[in-house]
C-alpha cells in the first residue's frame, strides 16, 4: 500500500505487497457482512413493526381493559345502591317480622281466650239443654194435673155461674193447654239431636215416608208435592225426618188464600256435600224477619192465622247444625220460600253406585 508524501515521492507500508486474491476475499466478507446486516436489518425492521403491533394491540387491549374497569367500576356503584336497597328491604322484613310475631302472639292469646270461652260456651249450652230436658218433663205432671181439673171446672160449671166466669175459666183452659203445648215443644226442641245415629240413609225413601204424612193435608188443599231423585248419604234418618217434616208442613201451612200449594223437594251435590231445598208457593217471609226465624218460640203470625209453637224452624236449625251442615232460606213475600239445607255428602256414601240418583 502506497501513498504520496512530501515532495511527490512514494513510500510503501512495511511489509509484503497484499495479494489481488486476498482483496477479493476481503471484498466478498465485507459483502456478506453487508448483506447479513442487510438482513439483520430487516429482521429488525420486522421485529419493530411486530412490537409496533403488539403495542397497538396493546393499546387497544387497554383501552378495552380501561372500558371493562369503568364498566365493572359502574356495576359495583348499582351493586352498592342495590346493596343498600336490600339492606333497607332486609330491614324493613324484620320489621315486619316483629309486627307479625307480636300479632300472632296477640292472636294466640285470643285464641286461647276463645277457646276457654267456646268450652265455657259448650258447658253452658249442654247445662242448659240438659235444664230445658228435666225442666219440661218434670212439668208436664203437674200441667197435666192443673189442665185437667180446669177442663172438669169448665165441664162442671160452664153456664152455672155467669158470662164473666166462663170467660174466665176459658181463659184458664186455652192458657193451660198452650203451657202444655210449649212444655211439649220445649221437651222436643232438647231431645232434638242428643244422640245421633250414624247410618246410610236412603233419602227418597225417607222423603216418601215423610210425604205419606201429609196425604190428608195434601189432598184437603188440593196440593201437589214432588222430588226429583234422592242420594244415599251416611246421616240419622230419625233427625233427618224430622228437618224434612217440619219444612214441609210449614210450605203446606203457610198458603196463600185461594192458591193450592206447590211444594217441589230437590238435591245435588255441590263440592263434596249436598244441597237439599225444599221450595213453595206460600205467603213468603218478610226479610226484615230473617234473623228471627230461627230462633225458638219466635212467631211471625198470631195464632188466630196460624197455629203451632214457632218451634219447628228451630228444631230443624239445631239438627241440621248437629249433623254438620247449615240451614239458610230465600223468600219473596207473596211468591213462596225456598228453605235450604246441606249436609256432608260423604265419600263411602258416595261409593255405593247401587244406592245414588
Amino acid at each position: 500500500m502506497t501513498w504520496e508524501g512530501d515532495g511527490g515521492r512514494t513510500s510503501a507500508l512495511s511489509g509484503p505487497e497484499p495479494e489481488p486474491t486476498s482483496s477479493v476475499a476481503y471484498a466478498r466478507a465485507i459483502l456478506n457482512i453487508l448483506e447479513d446486516s442487510s438482513g439483520e436489518k430487516a429482521q429488525l425492521q420486522a421485529t419493530q413493526k411486530a412490537m409496533l403491533n403488539i403495542l397497538g394491540d396493546f393499546s387497544d387491549e387497554k383501552a378495552r381493559l380501561g372500558s371493562v374497569q369503568k364498566a365493572i367500576l359502574n356495576i359495583l356503584d348499582d351493586f352498592g345502591a342495590e346493596k343498600a336497597r336490600l339492606e333497607a328491604t332486609q330491614k324493613a322484613m324484620l320489621n315486619l317480622l316483629e309486627d307479625f310475631d307480636v300479632e300472632k302472639n296477640k292472636v294466640a292469646s285470643a285464641n286461647l281466650a276463645l277457646e276457654g270461652r267456646t268450652e265455657e260456651l259448650t258447658r253452658s249450652n249442654a247445662e242448659l239443654e240438659q235444664f230445658a230436658y228435666v225442666a219440661s218433663h218434670d212439668l208436664q205432671e203437674p200441667l197435666r194435673m192443673v189442665s185437667a181439673y180446669v177442663q172438669l171446672l169448665e165441664k162442671r160449671y160452664k153456664g152455672h155461674i155467669d158470662a164473666q166466669a166462663d170467660k174466665y175459666i176459658h181463659y184458664a183452659v186455652d192458657g193451660a193447654k198452650r203451657m202444655e203445648s210449649l212444655i211439649g215443644a220445649l221437651l222436643e226442641y232438647s231431645r232434638a239431636g242428643r244422640e245421633l245415629q250414624q247410618e246410610f240413609v236412603d233419602t227418597g225413601l225417607l222423603l216418601d215416608g215423610v210425604l205419606a204424612t201429609f196425604k190428608d193435608v195434601v189432598e184437603e188443599h188440593h196440593g201437589l208435592v214432588t222430588r226429583d231423585a234422592m242420594p244415599t248419604i251416611p246421616c240419622d234418618s230419625a233427625q233427618l225426618a224430622r228437618v224434612f217434616q217440619n219444612l214441609i208442613g210449614n210450605a203446606l201451612k203457610f198458603v196463600r188464600q185461594g192458591v193450592a200449594p206447590r211444594v217441589h223437594i230437590s238435591a245435588k251435590r255441590v263440592d263434596g256435600r249436598y244441597l237439599f231445598s225444599v221450595a213453595d208457593n206460600g205467603i213468603g217471609i218478610d226479610p226484615a224477619f230473617s234473623d228471627r226465624i230461627f230462633v225458638i218460640f219466635q212467631r211471625l203470625h198470631t195464632r188466630a192465622e196460624f197455629p203451632g209453637t214457632g218451634i219447628g224452624l228451630a228444631i230443624c236449625k239445631k239438627i241440621v247444625e248437629r249433623l254438620g251442615g247449615q240451614i239458610w232460606f230465600e223468600s219473596e213475600t207473596d211468591k213462596g220460600t225456598t228453605f235450604f239445607f246441606e249436609l256432608p255428602a260423604g265419600e263411602q256414601a258416595w261409593a255405593r253406585p247401587d244406592r245414588s240418583p
